[in-house]
């Protein structure tokens, strides 16, 4: 192993025990299962093409935080995940009372933190296998993110009508909202458009700054 494998092996490493941790008697069976389906297929993927298409340890971190936040939600089922009674452990206080909220919002977080999270990874894709020009650099991988939110949305409800009951309930997680589909991929395009302006702006002024740039060159004439 390399020097420039070991963050990525260590992450997998890590998110290993976590799931394994996390997957010992969970809230509902089945519906863990079902939560982890996609993870079993990304998580052998991104092994199976890690030599042909390497990420950057920014991406592989995002991955990983995605991960670790959604085993979480599949360990508790999102919609029972008792953030307040970890937060009135450690403070005495809920986040409920804090933001005044009447729901359970962990499926919130984590379809935000997808926007944010998998951004750098995406953007990299596009850079290897298509890379975009312009604006584009900004709009199709902006497009090619939301339409995962979109697609996951549809895998839901396609699971919610196969399933039905309890199972599909827990799974979809709506508690009553008859807008939740929508609002959860309404905070994953925010979360894509925050971490993706960041990155190119980010790639932008690294560019601009570095030497032998126009920017630099004016910088030294100057």
């Amino acid at each position: 192993m390399t020097a420039s494998d070991r963050y990525p092996a260590t992450l997998l490493v890590l998110f290993s025990i976590w799931f394994v941790v996390l997957g010992v008697a969970p809230h509902y069976r089945q519906d863990w299962l079902l939560e982890n389906l996609l993870v079993l297929l990304i998580v052998p993927l991104l092994i199976g093409t890690y030599r042909r298409l390497r990420f950057s340890n920014l991406a592989y971190t995002g991955i990983f935080a995605f991960l670790v936040l959604h085993e979480v939600g599949a360990h508790h089922t999102y919609s029972l995940v008792p953030y307040d009674a970890w937060a009135a452990q450690l403070t005495g206080g809920t986040v409920s009372d804090w933001f005044g909220l009447e729901r359970n919002h962990f499926d919130r977080l984590v379809h935000f933190s997808y926007g944010i999270c998998f951004a750098p990874v995406t953007l990299e894709l596009f850079e290897a296998k298509a890379p975009p020009k312009g604006v584009w650099r900004f709009v199709l991988p902006l497009a090619f993110m939301n339409s995962h939110a979109v697609l996951y949305e549809t895998l839901e409800w396609v699971a919610t009508a196969v399933f039905g009951g309890d199972l599909g309930a827990a799974y979809l997680g709506t508690q009553g909202d008859v807008f939740d589909a929508q609002k959860d991929m309404a905070l994953a395009f925010t979360g894509s458009v925050i971490a993706l302006a960041w990155l190119l702006l980010r790639r932008r002024r690294g560019s601009s700054s570095a030497p032998g740039s126009s920017a630099s060159a004016s910088a030294r004439g100057a």
